[in-house]
């Protein structure tokens, strides 16, 4: 009997286990941060609109001749000039603006959407 107790609680044991792993590794995945690209071209912001979650990061790629910036309206961030070909990335903090626009062509806007 009492190596059926042994083994059922080295069972019960190990499912517990299995369970808070798979719970913790949902958290993780969960809490992942995620790279949003922003395609520059046509002088345009692709998409112009960008859900994103604080801690993710957002890249503009800029595909145009002209260089660009990414340049938040209130002036507390900005990726500064991106060439032909380059890109500049941000990672979003809790509390960034999250309307932005191109400095070098101000017609040039883009919304963050945070959730």
């Amino acid at each position: 009997m009492a190596s059926k107790t042994i083994r059922r609680d080295v069972l019960v044991g190990a499912a517990a286990w299995a369970g808070a792993l798979a719970i913790s590794g949902s958290r993780v995945l969960a809490t992942a941060q995620k790279i949003h690209d922003i395609k520059i071209k046509s002088f345009k912001f692709e998409p112009q609109h960008i859900v994103v979650k604080v801690g993710d990061t957002i890249r503009w790629i800029n595909e145009d001749l002209a260089p660009h910036t990414a340049t938040a309206t209130e002036a507390s961030w900005d990726t500064g000039e991106i060439a032909k070909g380059d890109t500049r990335s941000i990672e979003f903090t809790d509390g960034m603006a999250t309307s932005y626009y191109c400095a070098f062509h101000p017609h040039m806007k883009g919304t963050i959407e945070v959730t």
